[in-house]
């Protein structure tokens, strides 16, 4: 079988229905898997890999949409899934669509529909991976801007701690690139081939850490967590102080003995992999009242990188300016806009609550709001709140208003999130209380919209 061809899953308690759509699927040279329930359908899934899934609504042991809601949440680059369902109704195929399904089919099956649908799920989730590989080479290659003496002081202690295993905690405000000076890190360094696995420690429930840190066996297969996926790369922890008490015990032992047991398992793994933190606030705090370990904490601050905030080196800030334009041009087909000289001297002034992340949003919101190539000093101000007269210039219809409602409110969500996300000085829990989410959703939000905390 070519390793290219597309890989269907159909899943269905309906032996007939899997047949025929099997048949007419492979006639049409797919590669096909069949599975009667979901228990199958999780098994499948995880050894075939599929590009699609084919999923009815009402099986015996688990419903099509919890198990479609299993995955969305599991799973960030899930492949898509078409429901289907012989009981179809309006609620059943909004609440499919809302969770994130690709189409909805009503049974009987027009296979002239169903072919042509299958083809177009095929085409986005293609177009999705290959979005996705461009992000990531994207992030894989940028490296911090400015050419003042603070960002050349830390590149270069940077390069240098590269050379060696030494474990490395980042030290500084929330939105000041910590993430970015550990990918530089990671690309200078001798694990610059393997992968760079970056954590937000604090999304992880403490009843799944362990799991999601050292993986599981579970009846004969087993699950790699994330030191295992971090293999012969770096494991990049984001705000330690996060860290449930019973995964700081197990980390300090894996990282002892560069080994440790998965979660069911029996025999030690053994991984290569760089391990830098994280911490936006000093830890002294944290280790008196007895909520993380003083030996872990040792263990990770074998050099502490202080990351100055963005207006201890404003003058980095036209420049940053510059790359951010030139960055959303390019990743978000976003119109060219450059900023007048009187707006790159306000910012350069300007406090920076929200350092370099608050920086990025203000651009891209003027990309997306703005009208005409000049981005001038009355449209900054409007944009920072500063001026609440002259409305004209943000008048024009956004942008985001041309697109599907779910990309539109994804648009919106995000900017809305890091705007608050900004204003409560990156703290969760205040933006939490500022925008009505319980926090366990909230961090799944963030997740989901590639907010970085």
């Amino acid at each position: 079988m070519n390793t290219n061809t597309p890989r269907i899953l159909v899943v269905d308690d309906e032996p007939d229905i899997r047949r025929l759509v099997s048949e007419i699927l492979e006639d049409e040279g797919y590669q096909v898997a069949m599975a009667e329930d979901a228990s199958t359908a999780r098994s499948l899934k995880k050894s075939q890999n599929p590009n699609l899934i084919l999923l009815d609504i009402w099986m015996p042991d688990t419903d099509g949409i919890t198990l479609l809601k299993e995955w969305v949440a599991d799973d960030l680059m899930l492949c898509p899934v078409v429901m289907m369902s012989g009981h179809g109704s309006v609620e059943a195929a909004v609440e499919a669509t809302r969770l994130g399904a690709y189409d909805f089919l009503e049974k009987p099956l027009s296979m002239a529909k169903l072919l042509l649908i299958v083809e177009r799920a095929l085409e986005a989730g293609h177009l999705l991976l290959e979005n996705a590989g461009l992000r990531k080479q994207l992030v894989v290659d940028i490296e911090p801007v400015g050419k003042s003496a603070t960002v050349a002081r830390i590149k270069d202690q940077l390069k240098r701690l590269a050379q060696h295993e030494t474990r490395v905690l980042f030290c500084g405000e929330a939105g000041v690139g910590k993430e970015l000076y550990a990918r530089y890190l990671h690309n200078n360094s001798a694990h610059r081939d393997g992968p760079f696995v970056d954590v937000a420690v604090g999304s992880i429930s403490p009843e799944n850490s362990a799991v999601e840190f050292f993986g599981k066996e579970s009846q004969g297969k087993v699950y790699p967590g994330l030191l295992e996926r971090a293999h012969k790369g770096t494991l990049f922890l984001s705000e330690i102080g996060g860290m449930d008490k019973e995964t700081q015990l197990r980390l300090l032992s894996a990282l002892e003995s560069s080994s440790f047991l998965r979660v069911g398992g029996s025999e030690a793994v053994r991984v290569d992999v760089r391990v830098v933190a994280a911490t936006r606030g000093a830890m002294d705090e944290e280790i008196r009242a007895g909520r993380f370990r003083q030996d872990l904490y040792y263990l990770l601050n074998e050099v502490t990188l202080n990351i100055s905030p963005l207006r201890e080196h404003s003058e980095d800030v036209p420049a940053l300016l510059s790359f951010y334009v030139d960055y959303f041009v390019n990743q978000e087909k976003l119109h060219f806009r450059r900023f007048s000289m009187a707006a790159q001297n306000f910012l350069r002034n300007y406090n920076w609550r929200g350092n370099v992340r608050e920086l990025k949003n203000l651009v891209q919101r003027l990309m997306i709001l703005g009208v005409g190539e000049d981005i001038e000093l009355d449209e900054v101000k409007l944009a920072l709140g500063s001026v609440v007269s002259d409305v004209a210039v943000m008048s024009s219809v956004p942008e985001f208003f041309n697109l599907p409602l779910k990309d539109a409110r994804d648009h919106f969500e995000k900017a809305y999130l890091e705007y608050h996300f900004e204003r409560t000085g990156g703290s969760v829990a205040k933006l939490s209380a500022a925008v009505g989410i319980e926090r366990t959703h909230l961090y799944r939000k963030l997740h989901s919209l590639n907010i970085k905390l």
